[in-house]
């Protein structure tokens, strides 16, 4: 099996909106190396917390040209190149690998339910076929939270058998523990990330390579501290630490929130833009919120400053 390309703590990047809902591509690249700086060890741009099925396939691709073009190391970016069109799926997933990229997370097509195996076998063959490039390295996306269907573990076998150079991980964000630790015992060597920093100490302690969580876009620091030092005898406490804040942050809809913390820590309103049919947080409930995770010890983290 191919040597993983990604491990560690990984965010999928909140994209800013203008007030006109139309994405800032230069705030979005100054954030992404933002990211990398406060602990993400990569980046997953387009994934559910981006808002990136709010979005299409051509802003997705222009955005990514964006990102790379300001500098960001395009080996350590997985953006997500999913979709319920095959075509769409395919020119996102080429586009990235002729940008650089590292990965791609690429989830079922998942309007259509009650699909086969041979189904979603036949989609993912199709677009890592009509690639038809071995550097493409393809993380499957199990959310069944959104998808409604997931990938299953025959189906995760029949993929790395027909494809063991490009089909490399997975994200679970089933939010199912018994879920990730039978992958985990099925596939060695595959590279298995938890869709939460709940599960970072158990997936790290079961063979895991990090996880892809949507609060790596405002604690990325204190979830790296974890995964760095989870060997260590505070690590228990660690985990604590982090889910207590995660916690926290999720009474409100994730997305939202986290864009409410980003306004309140740069002071930039633009930040609570959201695209329909998700609202921002009200003035009171998004001051709430970041006197919540205060108390936690989430605050700002350092800025670094535009380029």
């Amino acid at each position: 099996m191919e040597k993983q390309a990604f491990a560690g703590v990984m965010a999928p990047v909140l994209t800013p909106f203008g007030k006109d809902l139309r994405p800032d591509g230069a705030k979005l690249a100054q954030f992404c190396k933002s990211l990398l700086a406060e602990g993400c060890t990569a980046l997953s741009p387009f994934g559910t917390n981006s808002e990136a099925n709010s979005m299409g396939v051509e802003e997705r691709i222009q955005l990514l040209e964006q990102i790379v073009a300001s500098g960001v190391d395009p080996s350590k970016l997985m953006p997500g190149t999913g979709s319920s069109a095959l075509t769409d799926a395919v020119r996102a997933t080429r586009h990235a690998v002729e940008k650089g990229c590292g990965g791609v997370l690429l989830l079922p097509p998942f309007y259509y339910k009650n699909m086969s195996d041979d189904g979603f076998f036949r989609f993912f063959a199709e677009v890592i076929e009509r690639v038809g490039d071995q550097r493409l390295k393809v993380y499957l996306y199990h959310i069944p939270p959104q998808t409604i269907q997931g990938i299953s573990h025959d189906l995760i076998e029949r993929l790395i058998n027909a494809y063991p150079n490009n089909v490399v991980g997975i994200k679970d964000s089933s939010g199912d523990w018994k879920n990730t630790e039978a992958m985990l015992k099925r596939f060695p060597g595959f590279g298995i990330f938890a869709g939460s920093e709940d599960f970072l100490l158990v997936n790290m302690r079961a063979g895991g390579v990090g996880c892809i969580t949507a609060t790596g876009n405002v604690n990325a620091r204190m979830i790296r501290k974890l995964y760095d030092g989870w060997k260590q005898p505070n690590a228990d406490q660690s985990q604590a630490e982090i889910s207590a804040i995660r916690k926290t942050i999720q009474r409100h809809p994730m997305i939202p929130a986290m864009k409410s913390l980003r306004a309140a820590w740069t002071g930039d309103a633009n930040w609570l833009n959201v695209r329909p049919p998700f609202l921002p947080l009200t003035m009171a409930q998004g001051k709430a919120l970041a006197a919540d995770v205060a108390k936690l010890g989430l605050t700002q983290p350092e800025m670094v400053p535009a380029e």
